[in-house]
């Protein structure tokens, strides 16, 4: 809902349990109210009318209180617009108008710098069920032909106020390959804290996300916490700016520098990512559950449908596949209950290792004689369906594709091409690169009973030129809108397929690449005990419906060499999307019997873990943790004992999101047991030992 009050210059915004608020001064300054606990116009109009704090030597009145921070005038905080002409530095910009769209929740306040004939749109949208609220900046250039070409050196999608507090306590997740999405809290001291990517793609190292609590007083269930995500799958920037009067502002969008995003002639136009906010009471776990309801009512495609079982070949086989082998690893899959068979790197070109055959999205006639048709059938005919692996993005030298057109990958004239993993950066900003990449998978997706497909991404930029191009430094951001392009058009064409974002694991994970795929690959560390720190991080914004999690072989062959039980293994995995990875043909009769019926249980339990609230019990810290799902009259905890202490029971785990009144029983046990003593006394798991685990069913009665 949106209001308006202080004589049209004054806006509110309220969702389900938090308000929004900002206005225009008789001076013509964008100034934040509000943000937080619900408020009455009437509020809002209170705020507005108090007297504006006294000027500080060496200080502007107007810092840390404008909605969008740009770049001239009297301001010394981080800018989020900075834009040039020739002649002419920085805005000085004028209130317009302003629009609502009841219709769509959008409040839409438009500036204009005359001298730079500039038109600046800041966006909000906060719908009535949701305590997100949606934040983003249009750019466009209103001058005649022939006038100069305005560069946009930086254009955040938002600026984000904090109200006053005595201090702040920062929490972000941070990583690399195969350790990402790795939680931590910290005091947010005087200054800028900058996180970001410089890679051109999300990046394992930073997940682009921050949420902050006064004076770290938040818990799980309880206390203020402020969060902010943004929606970029390339190289972006958040700056959580400490100003000296204890103020904080942060800022967010594409890029990570200030050294240029695009060159704007006349009538043409920028559209930032979405920056999201949000305010929640319940601490850190109620704004996780908030963030999670928003994305899969407002983000991630078709997410009311629970995603399937998978098997991936890639562990069992590497590059050495065929056909022959792939339908036997199919039988043994089908068997055990899988609903997805997905065939990895090696089904086409030259590709019988990783320096050869990228690019070349035609099926090897050596390993598929036939193509990749008759695996997908007998796929099908087993009661699965079927996936391959693509990472179209990428090229290999010794590629028909490179060989053809040298001129299509990321380069700078006269200088080396930079190889990681033997690959390539294809320029998808290039108009004749997305078509041809277009013809080469409509024609695979068009040609072969393809069900599922898992794009990945598995090397930074390194040379990101643009020879030719005027203006090439806006490579950096065409070449995801080349992406999001070539994937929307793709899903439209196929519909029925479904898309998996892979980025050497966990390297593009974001609102914006959700917003276009199904579920995303969270690691390429699929060791159970690792992956439970992994999960709980990643579980700070993003929903189970969209993380997929493995099954491996043991000892852990990707990394560790750690032995671990397939209960233990099991148990790890069934918290998101369950796949296996493990080579089949090596499993004891024993143990594939034993997954037949994990696989079973877990899809008992996949609506409760998918699509419910999910309530972290216990952190993995080193002895027992614990989470647990919540979905109408049922609820599923998954329990994991990394170690145990001097023979000592672990103590129990005190489940949330039931009802105090009610009783349950324990699909394990039978016992049923109150409410109340579940929420209060909690559940005893009886685990014991070393990397034990368990799943509780529980079933209101």
């Amino acid at each position: 809902m949106i209001e308006t009050g202080g004589g049209g210059g004054l806006w509110l915004l309220t969702g389900r349990t938090s308000g929004y608020a900002l206005h225009l001064t008789d001076r013509a300054e964008l100034l934040h109210l509000h943000w937080g606990p619900r408020l009455t116009l009437a509020d809002a109009e209170e705020l507005a009318a108090e007297p504006q704090r006294p000027p500080w030597p060496f200080e502007s009145p107007l810092d840390g209180r404008e909605e969008y921070v740009v770049e001239g005038g009297p301001r010394f905080v981080r800018p989020a617009l900075s834009v040039r002409t020739p002649d002419v530095r920085g805005t000085q910009w004028r209130f317009e108008g302003v629009r609502v769209d009841a219709d769509a929740d959008e409040l839409r306040l438009r500036f204009t710098d005359p001298v730079h004939r500039l038109g600046i749109t800041l966006h909000y949208r906060m719908r009535d069920d949701s305590d997100v609220v949606e934040r983003w900046t249009t750019l466009r250039h209103e001058g005649a032909p022939g006038d100069p070409h305005v560069e946009v050196l930086r254009a955040d999608a938002a600026v984000w106020t904090l109200p006053a507090r005595d201090g702040w306590r920062l929490g972000q997740l941070h990583g690399r390959w195969a350790a990402e999405s790795r939680l931590v809290r910290s005091p947010l001291t005087p200054g800028d804290k900058v996180l970001g990517s410089r890679r051109g793609h999300t990046g394992h190292q930073h997940l682009p996300w921050v949420a902050l609590d006064a004076e770290g007083a938040a818990t799980e269930e309880s206390g203020e916490v402020y969060g902010c995500a943004l929606g970029w799958s390339g190289s972006w920037r958040i700056a959580v700016q400490h100003l000296p009067d204890g103020g904080v502002q942060i800022g967010g969008g594409a890029g990570y520098d200030d050294s240029g995003l695009l060159s704007l002639a006349p009538g043409e136009s920028y559209t930032s990512p979405v920056f999201a906010g949000l305010w929640s009471a319940g601490g850190f776990g109620g704004a996780s559950r908030e963030w999670h309801a928003w994305q899969l009512a407002r983000v991630v495609p078709d997410a009311g449908r629970t995603r399937p079982v998978l098997f991936n070949s890639w562990e069992a086989t590497g590059f050495d596949i065929g056909e022959p082998q792939q339908r036997a690893l199919a039988r043994r899959a089908a068997a055990l209950g899988v609903e997805l068979f997905v065939v990895d790197d090696g089904w086409f070109g030259a590709r019988t290792h990783d320096a050869a055959g990228l690019g070349d999205w035609t099926p090897n006639p050596d390993r598929f004689p036939g193509g990749l048709g008759p695996l997908a059938d007998e796929v099908h005919a087993l009661g699965m369906e079927f996936g391959i692996w693509v990472e179209p993005e990428m090229v290999n030298p010794d590629s028909a594709l490179y060989r053809a057109h040298p001129e299509w990958v990321q380069h700078h004239p006269g200088r080396a091409r930079t190889e990681f993993r033997n690959q390539l950066v294809l320029n998808l900003a290039r108009p004749d690169v997305r078509e041809h990449l277009w013809e080469q998978l409509d024609g695979l997706l068009s040609g072969a009973p393809v069900d599922y497909v898992k794009w990945d991404f598995n090397r930074c930029f390194t040379d990101a030129g643009w020879p030719g191009e005027a203006y090439p430094a806006r490579l950096w951001t065409a070449h995801v809108h080349g992406l999001y392009g070539l994937l929307d058009r793709l899903r439209a064409a196929h519909p029925r397929v479904a898309f998996e974002s892979c980025s050497g694991g966990g390297g593009r994970i974001d609102l914006g690449i959700l917003s276009r795929t199904d579920q995303v690959w969270t690691s390429d560390n699929t060791d159970p005990l690792d992956r439970l720190a992994i999960q709980h991080g990643f579980s700070q914004l993003h929903p189970a419906r969209v993380m997929a999690a493995w099954v491996t072989d043991s000892p852990n062959t990707q990394l560790n060499g750690r032995r671990s039980s397939l209960r233990f293994r099991f148990v790890s995995a069934m918290a998101g999307v369950l796949g296996i990875g493990g080579d089949l043909t090596r499993w004891s009769e024993a143990e594939l019997a034993e997954a037949r019926d994990w696989v079973a249980l877990y899809k008992e339990i996949r609506e409760v873990v998918q699509l419910g609230a999910q309530y972290r019990l216990r952190a993995p810290s080193g002895g027992l943790s614990a989470v647990q799902y919540v979905r109408g009259g049922e609820s599923v905890v998954l329990a994991h004992l990394q170690a145990q202490h001097h023979g000592e029971r672990p103590p129990p785990v005190r489940l949330r999101g039931l009802d105090p009144a009610a009783a349950y029983r324990c699909e394990e046990t039978g016992a049923v047991h109150g409410g109340a003593v579940l929420l209060h006394r909690g559940l005893e798991t009886g685990l014991r030992g070393d990397l034990d685990a368990a799943v509780f069913r529980f079933r209101r009665v």
